[in-house]
């Protein structure tokens, strides 16, 4: 589901079951079944994922079409997807300041604190034309599951592959967990104890992704594999 660019994966964070993983299910297996919160919060407020309405976060990455920039914020709108409030996160990519993607990602935190993705409707655009909606999905909608974006607590699943996302053949991207304790350095500034993880979209060959999410900001940084190809966390307006 991750479209050309290295930040438009942002609002394609892939995710898991609460179960995937504890009852040794290949998180790659078609027969997914998540287990599904009885109890939902009111808003996002895990600390590596946070959401506060009105918040505003900016990225930059020169990439080789040319400097893509990416402007991410929480509406205080929300949408309702199997009987779940949801945040929306807007999330708008630029190529040399053209539009080229326009996507509203919708996330709940349920009463344990992890983050669940449940789904995005997502335009590709050129000369200001919607040219695709390829890896639109959501919860409930031709057999799309909720995924867990962001772990409680994260350190109980360290180096297990899991599902942020499904949607067979449209949305299947899986996440690991690599490390908690990483220190990173960006436009906007320094931080240190952030969370570093490997994301992949099963359905290509090679989208492999690191990203570090750090306390109490969010997603600061995401590379390719080798690192040489960095989208940065360049500011944040608070609400």
């Amino acid at each position: 589901m991750t479209p050309p660019g290295l930040t438009r994966a942002l609002a394609a964070v892939a995710a898991v079951a609460l179960a995937c993983c504890s009852d040794g299910n290949s998180p790659s297996s078609q027969d997914y079944t998540p287990d599904i919160p009885t109890s939902w919060a009111g808003s996002v407020t895990n600390a590596y994922f946070p959401l506060p309405p009105g918040t505003v976060w900016q990225y930059r990455s020169q990439t080789p079409e040319g400097l893509e920039t990416t402007r991410v914020e929480v509406l205080h709108d929300t949408k309702t997807l199997q009987g779940v409030q949801a945040t929306i996160v807007h999330d708008q990519v630029s190529l040399d300041g053209s539009l080229v993607e326009d996507t509203f990602d919708w996330f709940a935190q349920d009463g344990e604190g992890n983050v669940w993705y449940l789904g995005e409707d997502s335009k590709e655009i050129e000369n200001g034309q919607v040219v695709s909606t390829e890896g639109s999905w959501e919860w409930g909608v031709d057999g799309g599951l909720p995924g867990v974006v962001m772990w409680a607590d994260p350190g109980v699943h360290l180096d297990a592959e899991y599902r942020q996302e499904y949607s067979k053949g449209v949305a299947e991207d899986l996440a690991r967990v690599v490390s908690l304790n990483e220190s990173v350095e960006v436009p906007f500034g320094s931080f240190s104890g952030c969370l570093k993880n490997q994301e992949r979209n099963a359905l290509e060959s090679g989208s492999a992704e690191v990203k570090y999410y750090c306390p109490d900001v969010g997603t600061v940084l995401e590379t390719d594999e080798s690192g040489g190809q960095r989208d940065e966390l360049t500011a944040v307006t608070p609400p």
